[in-house]
């Protein structure tokens, strides 16, 4: 088993948090993104909006979670080890899962895979901020 992501709040308050502390990056990554885009002062002011800065902010929290990526069996201690709600995607028979434990939502978020570990990953996260944090931040 291995770990990647650098986020793991364990509290609605730490997500939150570490949600606000990401946003002047989100601000700088949509600005240098429009910048490369040559948006002139007027173009920048009607497309680059809070939903824009917004998005990118819950696209960056999200692609920093923390997870878990193992065997079912390491996956299933993980499971025992815990009394969090799980919610797991995928097929019963698939050797290899993703997951993020989220205590800050009572949640712990999984997806099984086979062979494609970077999109499991991505997927697990981005299923994960919707499922554990969207509501809380």
């Amino acid at each position: 088993m291995h770990v990647e992501g650098l986020l793991a709040p364990s509290t609605a308050e730490e997500a939150r948090a570490e949600y606000d502390a990401l946003a002047p990056a989100a601000k700088t990554v949509v600005r240098e993104t429009a910048k490369a885009m040559s948006f002139d002062r007027a173009e920048y002011d009607e497309r680059v909006t809070a939903d824009v800065v917004e998005t990118a902010l819950d696209a960056l929290f999200a692609s920093l979670l923390e997870v878990h990526i193992g065997t079912r069996a390491e996956f299933e201690t993980a499971r025992e080890q815990t009394d969090l709600t799980v919610d797991i995607e995928g097929g019963d028979d698939v050797d290899r899962v993703v997951w993020h434990t989220a205590p800050a939502a009572d949640l712990l978020v999984a997806a099984t895979f086979h062979e494609a570990e970077d999109a499991a990953i991505g997927t697990l996260r981005r299923q994960a901020f919707g499922k554990a944090y969207r509501d809380l931040l």
